[in-house]
């Protein structure tokens, strides 16, 4: 095989993708045709299912008790009159939201709480005409006389919530759309019964919103009343602890000007103390410095000695002195007595300018100790305070709790005594719920309507039918029909092999008339467009599992591929389970495994059969481990030298799953075919074999659909027309 066939395969495959991409759209057929196609395969089924249905809706609406529904409709207004003119309980906001409240009036009609004001009104509890309109016995005692199981406190109730179970089941609330009305309706098998619970329904919930809206003024008066007495006691409980707190802890504010009662603008004596002492420190810092300066500066030209005017006359008696000192040099000598006279006056006058020097430099040194000790005095006042500082600011988190929480509760409190002084006369508005239409007996019954429930039976019936057909489809996972393989797997379809009988495929391959010879006649055309150069010169055929059809398949392609003149050879891969030989009528005593094994004279190990017969080389003797032989580098050694001499190779390969020998056979050819039996192996299955070879590199060129049942040969585009013109009635059978 060439070094780079690879790259070259990687360059088909991605030619193959695209051609695939393209042909996708014409593989696939008609999505409605796929669905009746489909129904057509569990049409008794689905036939059964909807019969069934209708027959089940049929009877059931035939033994059904007529119902009469009675209904009473009523207006609920959103605005109320209050005479008072003042703010109720509701808010302003509440008012506003009409969906809100129109939803809680519905939810209000059908709360337990107004089901049981009509089972005390109506006395339902003893009405044996209400429970014979429902179809129930009433809950009896365990025993005893039944007037006095009756009087029980226990079986008393559970009547009672017999009863409330049964109208909340029973009653229905129909808001009409786009405005204020609402129908209220009560089924049962009584027509007089119905319109009676109907009415009083609608009359208990009138009385109901009354009651809710008077009572709820004097529960918010009491409430609000213990809510007060809470508040005062807590708002002075609060106050006290606060200026217990400052008291304790010495904490004295100045001012305290922050907004809402907050402690963020507060001035306590301590901060006051302590911002004075920081701008005396910073002047003694600024004098300290200012000492520090004069002490160590430089030379004695200083300003305290230019400025000393007992130094400015001594530099000027020195002066004059040396002046005169000068002139009588110049006139004696050194040694002269006057001269020397006036040397020492000017070395006494030295010395008194430099003690005079000497004690102002001492000044200065003293009035920096004198800045540096107050400097360090005011720093330890400083340090000392704002430890104060921090401690009483630590303790005035909690003592700004105290005040915000004095500060709520005050707030809190004048709020709830405005609202007591309003909520005496808030409340006080006209009913806004009218009746419109009263509950009049029905004079016919609301149920069973039969044409309704036949046709609820027909679509029910319908809907199991699809589930039951879809779920059988999806768990019915093989491929079908030609239009599935491009659709479920993503490769190309090569061509479709109809089903024949066991023990008749060699003598309808040997005949190229029948079905059978021209569906594989057309897979070999097909292959031979799946490269720029014809057929390929190497392939091999494998399948995901055995006995789907990939020996025959391999002898096929070899045979028609013989009839057209090519030298074709036909190899046995499959050393686990050799089924050439048996086709053939050789016996397996030498073949491939032998050339694998170390055997060079593969010449020895071919079988010729003539011009347009195809050679074969057997699978020979099964080896203890097949896939070591075909992992070796002798197999492409092989595959090169027998591409020498014949112009095709066939190779049966050993089925994917659970063998590792398949994608090492995929190396040394130049492709692979893949064969699926319809109705076979699951999709999954079929992903997960082709999964491995496209791992190993292989090149696909597409699947080989075998034993097609008649019944699926009509899917798709052009697969109803048969394997050839020539077809007889024998023909039609054996496929």
């Amino acid at each position: 095989m060439p070094a780079d066939r690879s790259v070259i395969a990687d360059d088909r495959l991605m030619q193959d993708d695209q051609s695939s991409s393209t042909e996708r759209s014409f593989d696939v057929p008609p999505l409605l045709l796929e669905y009746w196609q489909i129904v057509m395969r569990w049409k008794w089924l689905i036939a059964a299912i909807i019969g069934a249905s209708v027959v089940v809706g049929l009877i059931l609406s035939l033994l059904m008790t007529p119902q009469y529904s009675a209904k009473v409709r009523i207006e609920i207004s959103r605005e109320q009159k209050n005479v008072t003119n003042v703010q109720g309980l509701e808010a302003a906001e509440a008012s506003r939201n009409n969906l809100e409240f129109y939803n809680t009036q519905w939810a209000l009609l059908e709360a337990r709480s107004l089901a049981e004001r009509v089972a005390r009104e109506l006395r339902l509890a003893t009405r044996d005409d209400f429970y014979a309109a429902h179809g129930v016995e009433p809950v009896d005692g365990d025993g005893g006389d039944a007037n006095s199981s009756l009087r029980s406190a226990a079986l008393r109730q559970k009547r009672e919530q017999q009863v409330v179970n049964l109208l909340l089941d029973h009653i229905a609330i129909s808001p009409i759309r786009g405005s204020a009305l609402v129908d209220v309706g009560y089924t049962s098998a009584s027509p007089e019964l119905s319109a009676m619970i109907a009415n009083q329904w609608t009359q208990q919930f009138i009385l109901a919103s009354m009651d809710r809206r008077f009572a709820s003024t004097s529960d918010a008066r009491t409430f609000l009343e213990g809510r007060l007495n809470e508040l005062r006691i807590r708002l002075e409980q609060s106050e006290r602890e606060a200026v217990n707190f400052a008291a304790r802890r010495n904490i004295v504010q100045v001012n305290r000007t922050a907004e809402g009662g907050g402690g963020e603008g507060q001035t306590t004596l301590a901060s006051m103390n302590l911002s004075l002492l920081n701008a005396e420190l910073a002047r003694a810092t600024a004098q300290r410095v200012t000492a520090e300066s004069r002490m160590n500066g430089g030379g004695r030209a200083t300003a305290e000695s230019i400025s000393s005017p007992t130094l400015a006359s001594m530099r000027a008696k020195r002066a004059e002195t040396a002046a005169d000192y000068a002139k009588m040099l110049v006139q004696f000598e050194p040694e002269y007595p006057p001269a020397v006279a006036l040397k020492e006056q000017i070395a006494v006058l030295d010395r008194s300018i430099e003690r005079e020097e000497g004690r102002i430099g001492g000044a200065r040194a003293s009035e920096y100790n004198e800045a540096l000790k107050r400097e360090r005095d005011l720093k330890g006042r400083v340090e000392a305070l704002k430890s104060r500082l921090t401690e009483q600011e630590r303790d005035g988190i909690q003592y700004q709790i105290y005040l915000r929480e004095a500060d709520t509760n005050r707030q809190l409190y004048e709020s709830l005594l405005q609202r007591y002084k309003e909520i005496g006369v808030a409340g006080v508005a006209a009913n806004n719920i009218a009746i419109i239409d009263a509950a009049k007996p029905p004079q016919e019954p609301s149920s069973p309507n039969l044409p309704l429930n036949l046709a609820l039976a027909l679509i029910a019936g319908i809907g199991l039918a699809g589930l039951a057909t879809l779920a059988l489809n999806q768990i019915d996972e093989g491929l079908r029909n030609p239009s599935d393989v491009n659709r479920a797997i993503q490769l190309p379809l090569l061509g479709s092999v109809p089903d024949v009988e066991d023990g008749s495929t060699l003598d309808l391959l040997r005949d190229p008339k029948t079905a059978l010879s021209e569906a594989y006649f057309s897979i070999q055309s097909n292959i031979a467009f799946s490269t720029d150069h014809g057929v390929p010169r190497s392939l091999m055929v494998t399948s995901t599992r055995p006995a789907e059809g990939k020996s025959t398949s391999s002898f096929a392609l070899a045979t028609i591929l013989a009839r057209s003149g090519r030298r074709v050879l036909l190899i046995d891969a499959d050393m686990r389970a050799p089924s050439l030989a048996g086709f053939v009528g050789l016996p397996n005593d030498r073949g491939l495994s032998n050339y694998l094994a170390g055997e060079d004279e593969w010449q020895n190990l071919l079988h010729h059969n003539g011009p347009t017969t195809p050679a074969y080389m057997l699978a020979g003797p099964t080896p203890p481990s097949a896939a070591e032989l075909l992992s070796s580098e002798r197999l492409p050694k092989l595959i090169g030298l027998l591409g020498e001499r014949f112009d095709h190779i066939v190779i049966d390969s050993p089925p994917i799953l659970g063998l590792a020998d398949a994608p090492l056979l995929s190396r040394a050819v130049e492709g692979v075919v893949f064969v699926v039996e319809s109705d076979g192996v699951p999709v999954r299955g079929i992903r997960q074999a082709l999964a491995r070879l496209r791992a190993a590199h292989a090149r696909i060129f597409g699947v080989v659909l075998t034993k097609l049942h008649q019944r699926h040969a009509g899917y798709g585009y052009g697969y109803g027309y048969g394997y050839g013109y020539g077809q007889d009635d024998e023909g039609d059978k054996r496929a």
